[in-house]
């Protein structure tokens, strides 16, 4: 083989992989979610089929030294590839009965363990059949390996820049299965005949042309009203039905989770109970006129920004949100006016406090919504940050979902803001009055630069609300049981594994066993 036949190929087939691993988390994203344990499974995965690729393909190269060989690995690892939107959907659709962590690695492995492995089997073939003077065979060897490492480079900018954005995960598998077994048939190696080739090209275009709509279709619902694949997230805007089955609303879904629920008609309804924490919050603080200034860090549907643009005419609000794809969703899709005086910026929260010349009075936290959280936004560094943002007696609230009795992230969190604000200054407040019987549920921890008294928060809501008040302050006594019964540590940027904290929430609530165990 001519060693520049032999660059092309490898270049083909490197660029064509990375573009796929880079593609899986997003692939999977709709299914189980986009976490450490998704990252450490794709690319465990992908490395695995390689490596096993690439000793078998050596053998095989051994064994049968023949560009029909090369061929033949060419037009197997494409249909492998076409296989990999149809059979995620298959996969991801049942229910392994183990943990959610194994759930993840069994349906990486069922997806992309083959395409990976026949791919990495394509390299020593191409070795065997370049080499023709083992003097040189360093020579050969170290250039055909530098070329297939820039079509990786490559792939991952491509994909990771442009091409996800632009074509969308499903499409882009089918262009990279395209472009492998196009390459198989262009090469010359599987058939002399060009008729023969054509002829072969032509029926995988047919057959992908009828299933197509099956195999490659976007894992979307009737109830789905908008779908779109960013470059941070796969969005979705589905119809949904308040609590009580009143009232219309419009989810947002990024990746697999639910994060805002949104009434375009009346932006003062609120559906989420951490959201109404706030409102309490607010309405015991400020007057309705009052001019407070806020910083949302997390859109979502931007639920609660709408809601404070109405309820609080003089408030200046900001949000920052790093996806301008949900800020466009909200605009075309979820009520929020052209006309609203939102200020929003799309960028990471982190970046935004780092380089804001604003200070607030009010900042919320609310980035976080069970394994999807950002660990940089948890740091005492950044509360640090925010801190410096903040004006006299400005307070802070965060949305937290854990396990009360068990949880590790949350105790850890308080800790964590304890160590910026002071003991005495950091409060939690559930949405349930019943502490021993609370599990699973959302909170909203407090903090503040200045002093709050939050036994007369208490008793306001005692007045308002009676028994069956949205707020509950938690006893001092009880967070500190909290943090001395439940592991903890304060997250710092050396050391926040938010990931391995809140994953057995994440398993109770969406693992095969979670109706036994919560």
């Amino acid at each position: 083989m001519h060693i520049i036949t032999a660059y092309i190929i490898t270049f083909i087939a490197s660029f064509c992989m990375l573009v796929i691993e880079i593609v899986a988390g997003r692939i999977l994203a709709p299914f189980v979610g986009v976490s450490l344990y998704t990252w450490t499974s794709i690319i465990g995965v992908v490395l695995a089929g390689i490596s096993i690729g690439a000793f078998f393909g050596g053998k095989l190269a051994d064994r049968y030294p023949d560009t029909k060989t090369l061929g033949w690995l060419l037009l197997l690892s494409g249909i492998a590839v076409l296989s990999i939107a149809p059979v995620t959907s298959l996969v991801a659709a049942y229910s392994f009965k183990t943990t959610l962590m194994m759930r993840i690695v069994y349906v990486t492995s069922l997806t992309f363990f083959i395409p990976s492995c026949i791919i990495g089997m394509i390299s020593p073939v191409v070795v065997k059949l370049t080499l023709r003077n083992v003097e040189t065979a360093g020579n050969v060897v170290g250039r055909i390996y530098a070329v297939s490492t820039l079509g990786s480079i490559i792939g991952t900018f491509t994909a990771g820049f442009f091409l996800i954005s632009v074509m969308g995960t499903r499409n882009i598998i089918m262009t990279m299965g395209g472009i492998l077994v196009i390459t198989s048939l262009a090469s010359g190696f599987l058939f002399r005949s060009k008729k023969l080739a054509a002829a072969t090209f032509l029926f995988p275009v047919f057959l992908l042309w009828g299933i197509y709509g099956y195999a490659f279709k976007a894992p979307i619902t009737s109830d789905t009203v908008y779908y779109k694949e960013s470059d941070y997230y796969t969005i979705k805007v589905k119809d949904a039905r308040s609590s009580d089955g009143k009232t219309a609303l419009k989810s947002l879904v990024l990746d697999n989770l639910v994060h805002s629920y949104v009434n375009t008609a009346d932006p003062l309804h609120i559906e989420y109970r951490d959201e109404k924490v706030y409102s309490d919050i607010l309405t015991w603080r400020f007057g309705r006129d009052a001019a407070f200034h806020s910083l949302t860090i997390g859109a979502g549907g931007y639920t609660f920004p709408r809601y404070m643009e109405v309820f609080y005419p003089n408030a200046r609000i900001d949000v920052v949100e790093i996806d301008p794809e949900v800020t466009r969703t909200s605009y075309d899709h979820l009520g929020l006016p052209q006309t609203t005086r939102i200020r929003s910026y799309n960028e990471d929260g982190r970046w935004y406090v780092m380089n804001s010349r604003d200070s607030y009075d009010v900042v919320f936290f609310d980035a976080y919504n069970d394994l999807s959280i950002p660990y940089h936004l948890t740091t005492k560094e950044f509360a640090q940050m925010v801190r410096e943002r903040m004006n006299p007696n400005g307070i802070v609230m965060t949305n937290i979902i854990d396990n009360f009795q068990q949880g590790s992230f949350l105790p850890s969190y308080i800790r964590t803001l304890r160590d910026v604000f002071g003991d005495k200054n950091v409060h939690l407040i559930a949405i349930s009055p019943v502490f021993e019987k609370i599990r699973i549920s959302t909170f909203v921890v407090l903090a503040t630069n200045g002093t709050i008294d939050i036994n007369d928060f208490a008793a306001f809501m005692k007045i308002r609300q009676g028994d069956d008040a949205n707020s509950a302050v938690v006893p001092e006594q009880i967070v500190n049981r909290l943090i001395e019964k439940n592991y903890s540590v304060v997250l710092t940027d050396d050391f926040a594994p938010v990931d391995n904290l809140i994953a057995p929430v994440f398993e109770l609530r969406f693992g095969y066993n979670k109706r036994e165990q919560s």
